[in-house]
């Protein structure tokens, strides 16, 4: 990454450098990176600073973006320059690059005994522990919003995976420091298949999905759709948000009901856990049944282009996924109720609060849309819906104002999909 410094009246360029190689040969490396961009580059946009960034990772958003403000803060304080001025010349040039090296820093993320000091200074960020000293007895005092963007800082400073369910029984500082001490905290083991957004793997998708889903779509449920013209103008990427009856035919539904702009790039958020179990089945079970999860999970991957959304552990590691497919010109799919609808009424579940923080990162326009009689379908234990019985309704797609807080977000969509 490259930032500007001012110095002495003028705007120079920093580079700030991810190097994965030992203490011994990082300033060796980035030496040489930044030789051999400058090769290509015009005597004034030549970077003389540079800074090797002193953690394993940029911090990022929940969709993987790195935090440009954050990452030029860290890097000004690195170099010892107060909002970007009044560097003074303690850098010697080197001779064979005539480079300017700036103060190198650490190059491994603080040690676990500097958790309490770290805890402070996110802390006093999200508004609570404002004393001067973090006493391992403090209340956290977070929302549970604030909880998730804690937790996802911690991850990425520590590199380890924190369980929602144990982060959310934290009551103190010091619980959060035992749980950053377990052994146990390593990142999750779901995968991502970005092969399934290549090229030859669409076309293979749509192949199968013209000659074998749709037709069993039409035929089975004949579905009508309702407000499609709200989409007339809208080019994408998008955020499709929509109320989940049944895994069987949800994503077919939605499918047919989207203009084939969106319909022909499509990725599905589904169950991370579900995901899991059918790639890794329990080893105790028939050899017959693991094959069968294990091809299920193969099917469903290429042929609707799913990815996992987990419930309890790892949903950071999603919505990075989800920001690389928006990037790649993919539209995203998610079910906001977080499960398949198996009420006594079919009423729509509360929207859960972490549609509002993927909203919030991808930055896309949303999708409202709704199916209708397909609960009644489930309960009946039918397979074939009779004329009119599946609607599919469309909303006009929504954005929301910057800093629109993450759980308004969600309640607003879910009104609007109720609305339908």
């Amino acid at each position: 990454m490259v930032i500007s410094l001012e110095r002495h009246g003028n705007t120079e360029p920093c580079a700030i450098l991810l190097v994965q190689s030992g203490d011994d040969l990082k300033t060796t490396i980035a030496d040489r990176a930044i030789e051999n961009a400058n090769r290509s580059l015009a005597e004034y946009q030549r970077m003389r600073y540079w800074v090797v960034w002193p953690e394993t990772d940029f911090p990022r958003t929940a969709t993987g973006k790195p935090r440009i403000a954050a990452i030029a803060a860290g890097a000004r304080e690195i170099l010892g320059v107060a909002g970007g001025k009044g560097m003074e010349d303690r850098d010697q040039p080197d001779r064979e690059s005539g480079l300017h090296r700036g103060q190198l820093g650490r190059s491994h993320a603080a040690p676990l005994p500097r958790v309490r000091g770290d805890l402070q200074t996110l802390l006093q960020r999200f508004g609570s522990g404002g004393d001067s000293s973090t006493s391992i007895e403090n209340e956290l005092n977070l929302s549970s919003l604030d909880r998730v963007e804690l937790m996802s800082a911690l991850e990425q400073r520590y590199q380890v995976e924190l369980g929602e369910t144990a982060f959310g029984e934290a009551k103190t500082v010091g619980d959060v420091e035992r749980l950053l001490r377990q052994p146990s905290a390593r990142r999750t083991d779901y995968v991502y298949p970005r092969w399934t957004l290549r090229a030859p793997v669409r076309w293979f998708r749509l192949a199968v999905y013209y000659a074998l889903a749709w037709p069993a779509t039409q035929i089975l449920g004949h579905p009508k759709i309702v407000g499609r013209e709200n989409l007339r103008d809208a080019r994408g990427p998008v955020l499709v948000v929509s109320n989940h009856i049944t895994r069987r035919a949800d994503i077919g539904l939605i499918l047919s009901a989207l203009p084939l702009r969106f319909r022909h790039r499509l990725a599905t958020a589904m169950g991370g856990e579900t995901l899991l179990r059918m790639r890794q089945p329990p080893r105790d079970w028939l050899f017959a049944k693991r094959w069968g999860y294990q091809l299920g999970y193969w099917l469903v991957t290429a042929l609707f282009n799913i990815f996992p959304l987990p419930q309890f552990s790892g949903f950071r590691e999603s919505f990075r996924y989800a920001g690389e497919c928006v990037d790649r010109g993919y539209n995203v799919l998610v079910f906001p109720e977080g499960e398949v609808n198996n009420s006594d009424t079919g009423a729509i579940a509360k929207f859960q609060g972490g549609i509002g923080l993927l909203a919030e990162n991808l930055n896309v326009p949303i999708v409202p849309m709704r199916l209708d009689g397909v609960w009644k379908m489930k309960r009946e234990h039918r397979r074939f819906a009779r004329p009119g019985e599946i609607s599919v309704r469309i909303g006009a797609p929504i954005t929301f104002p910057a800093g629109t807080a993450p759980d308004e977000v969600a309640r607003q969509l879910e009104r609007l999909v109720r609305s339908l």
